[in-house]
């Protein structure tokens, strides 16, 4: 699978400033891009360490459902998560400019980039 198309699909989406394909099981960047400053490795893993504390607490909770996707709004940004469920431990990560994105057309985008990924 070529998971740096799957990010420039990604970085095509209004107000992109960041997309990533990643392992939680590792906290491995799979491939990555970012428009600005963005230190993509960092993200990963931080971004690793909160799907794994998600998951930890729908256990706790015995919520027996899966995670969809987790937004983070900081400043500026909204930081998008989206695990695939059919691909393993892999998740997509979005980081976008949060006034010129569009939350719910960044959102659709990871869903098709995902259906895609998982044809």
């Amino acid at each position: 699978m070529n998971y740096q198309a799957v990010v420039a699909q990604l970085l095509n989406v209004e107000g992109a400033l960041a997309a990533a394909v990643v392992d939680y099981d590792n906290g491995m960047l799979m491939a990555g891009s970012a428009i600005n400053k963005i230190d993509l490795e960092i993200a990963a893993a931080s971004s690793t360490e909160v799907i794994r504390s998600k998951i930890k607490t729908m256990q706790m909770l015995e919520l027996n459902d899966e995670i969809e996707d987790i937004l983070i709004t900081v400043g500026h940004q909204y930081h998008l998560i989206r695990p695939l469920k059919k691909l393993g431990s892999l998740f997509l990560y979005s980081v976008l400019d949060s006034n010129r994105a569009t939350l719910a057309l960044s959102r659709r985008a990871l869903i098709d980039v995902e259906k895609e990924m998982e044809h």
